[in-house]
């Protein structure tokens, strides 16, 4: 066989490249290499991008490309490229977007046969190994005798992509009908039975609910609320919540949150925590409070890095076996809690001989109407099962850390510490924001996709700088440290100046500088994580009530018309945009805090928990941060710090209330 085993990916840092390095297959990473041999050589490219731990990449591996046969059509007829779409998001987004557009739905792995110069003209997922035997085959056959239909085709698919990226940078006007719109569609789609959004397969996109709750405090309409428990309660209830060891699986398969795709996700998880954290807060739910704390366990457990960062994620496979490591037999569950103990557990969590997953069954409370009571006082009793699970089957871990993830992350252990006053989810947040100051920062202050073994890699992308900014505030926003402030306006800074279109606004996926691909997308659509846009659009709205920068302010309008116009036609799928544009069109209070007590800080938190107001922009003032927080907002100095006790400033659009020597909810309630 033909360079076997001359494999380049060995090089590579990548868990996911290196599981492909030793199969016969001769894989290139994405590079000028694979390139220059693919036009020396006169071969059309397969492209094949996947992730570590997605399931049906390790299918199409182990049939395909660890076949002998498939290996030697490929290395005879093809370069072959191999991709991770964690440490090349705009390489997967490029090529995602070409799926979606020529086959109306997209996933990995993603399959891209294309031209030397990097033009696909074939796209799909996952291919059984006699389907992609043959069609390699036919296609290394047109290649040969009707190279010209391919290449055609393939200019007309790059012709047909750019012209919708001209279109997607229309602009519009934001406007109170649109959030509306957004609301609407989702109690529409909205699943009363089961929660949720449509049918299945069903992710939870926290986001949905981040933004009906948004909605819910800036209307008091208590059917939003309703919409948003009923979703977190039944997810709770379905077996996408690992019940034994804490966390959430990456969506159900079924209506019923019931049997989900095993693998845990960071970014999952992140936006889980936030949402339970926000609607604990709203309503007070001791069962939102439970999830919190099994999730955080959960990521600080199983995907925290000694130095205070994060893994990616956990596989859905152990033993080659989807699922195995998180289903149970009764007799099982009798022997670890012994026969009283171990059928009240299984009549509580479903767990029967015929099962519900396989033969097995899959820990939930779907038909258990008393699902509110039944973790209580059951934590030795998961401890056992978790130790037992330990032993039986290994699951696989993504250990790259990605600097968007990780943002994620942060800004929901700073939410979490707000809420529950848990000092350990401060800390994480603190400590995994150092990790990236310290490893995934270059000298120059821009940042870098990821990091594993020691090493860092990958030019950063428009979601890393704008969850980091967003991450940054959110830090700011409950340690009042000055630096954090600072440093998402750095952040912000370089977003504008590398990332912006100062034409049509919007943001780019990947940098001026950064290698060019065959599209420069801005993407807007908020899917398992929010865009990097939507997220953007947040972060400089915030930064322009902060700051009082008018370079913000501009980027923000410009910003928002270019959102208006992406999501007007169905605002629902953009629930993280709506979110921005909410707070665009519905400014929310401003307060700067001027004082000389120290301990300022626990009351200010203290009062904004208590009293349970929505998003403040606040900016706090002592003597110690008072000349960093000049060079970031330099308003501040019309207000001083008094020789003793606290000033504050209320104002809401552009309207302001005499200054107070204490802060009180009417104050904010009569703006």
């Amino acid at each position: 066989m033909p360079e076997k085993y001359t494999n380049r990916l060995i090089n590579e840092k990548s868990p996911y490249l290196l599981q492909h390095a030793h199969n016969p297959v001769n894989w290139f990473p994405w590079g000028e290499e694979a390139f220059a041999k693919a036009k020396a050589e006169d071969k059309p490219i397969l492209l094949s991008i996947g992730y570590s731990t997605c399931h049906w990449c390790h299918v199409m591996e182990r049939e395909s490309f660890e076949n002998e046969e498939t290996a030697r059509i490929l290395n005879e007829h093809f370069i072959s490229i191999k991709v991770d779409r964690e440490e090349r998001p705009d390489v997967d987004a490029v090529y995602m977007d070409v799926c979606m557009a020529m086959n109306r739905n997209g996933g990995w792995p993603l399959t891209v046969l294309m031209t030397p110069e990097q033009k696909p003209f074939f796209t799909a997922t996952y291919i059984p190994r006699e389907q992609f035997n043959d069609l390699l085959l036919r296609t290394a056959d047109m290649w040969k005798n009707a190279k010209n239909r391919l290449t055609a085709s393939a200019e007309s698919i790059g012709v047909y992509m750019n012209e919708q990226l001209r279109k997607n940078s229309r602009s519009g006007k934001p406007s109170p009908y649109i959030v509306h719109e957004g609301v609407t569609l989702l109690q529409k789609s909205f699943d009363e039975k089961y929660g949720g959004f449509g049918g299945a397969p069903k992710f939870p996109t926290p986001h949905n609910l981040l933004f009906l709750m948004r909605q819910y405090e800036r209307t008091k309409d208590e059917t939003l609320l309703a919409v948003v428990e009923q979703t977190l309660d039944r997810m709770f209830r379905g077996g996408i919540f690992d019940h034994i060891g804490g966390g959430f699986s990456r969506y159900s398969t079924d209506r019923r949150w019931l049997v989900p795709h095993f693998e845990k996700m960071l970014y999952d998880n992140a936006l889980l925590l936030y949402a339970y954290a926000e609607a604990y807060r709203l309503s007070g739910k001791e069962l939102y409070q439970y999830v919190c704390a099994r999730t955080a366990e959960y990521v600080l457990r199983e995907l925290t890095h000694e130095e205070g960062g994060f893994y990616c994620g956990q596989d859905a496979d152990s033993d080659g076996v989807e699922g195995k490591y998180y289903v149970f037999a009764p007799d099982e569950i009798l022997t670890i809690l012994g026969d009283e103990a171990g059928k009240a557990f299984c009549k509580a969590y479903g767990i029967t001989e015929r099962g519900n997953f396989e033969g097995k069954s899959i820990p939930n409370l779907v038909e258990n109407d008393n699902y509110e009571n039944e973790y209580q006082n059951r934590e030795a009793q998961f401890n056992l099962l978790l130790g037992y699970r330990l032993t039986r089957a290994k699951l696989y871990k993504d250990d790259k850390i990605l600097t968007a993830w990780n943002a994620l992350m942060i800004a929901a252990f700073a939410r979490a510490y707000f809420v529950f006053e848990k000092t350990e989810y401060l800390d994480a947040a603190i400590i995994a924001y150092d990790f990236i100051k310290n490893n995934l920062t270059d000298a120059g202050g821009r940042l870098k996709v990821r990091w594993r073994d020691g090493e860092s890699g990958g030019d950063g992308k428009l979601d890393d700088y704008a969850f980091l900014a967003f991450a940054a505030l959110e830090l700011y926003g409950v340690t009042f440290d000055a630096f954090y402030l600072e440093d998402a306006v750095r952040l912000a800074a370089m977003l504008r100046d590398k990332f912006f279109d100062d034409e049509n606004g919007g943001f780019f996926l990947y940098a001026s500088d950064s290698e060019q691909l065959i599209t420069r997308p801005k993407e807007i659509y908020d899917g398992a994580m929010p865009s990097g846009n939507s997220v953007a659009s947040l972060v400089f709205a915030r930064l322009f009530a902060l700051t009082a920068s008018m370079d913000f302010k501009e980027t923000a309008d410009k910003q928002m018309s270019f959102v208006a116009g992406g999501i007007k036609d169905y605002p629902a799928s953009y629930s993280f945009s709506l979110i921005a544009m909410s707070e665009f069109l519905f400014p929310p209070a401003d307060l700067v805090c001027a004082s000389a007590e120290e301990n300022i800080r626990e009351e200010l938190l203290s009062f904004l928990r208590k009293n349970k107001l929505p998003h403040i922009n606040i900016l706090l003032k002592t003597g110690k941060n008072s000349e960093p927080l000049a060079k970031i907002a330099p308003f501040t100095a019309n207000y001083p710090v008094p020789e003793k006790g606290t000033r504050y400033y209320i104002c809401k659009n552009g309207t302001c209330i005499a200054p107070k020597d204490r802060l009180e909810i009417s104050d904010f309630l009569n703006l």
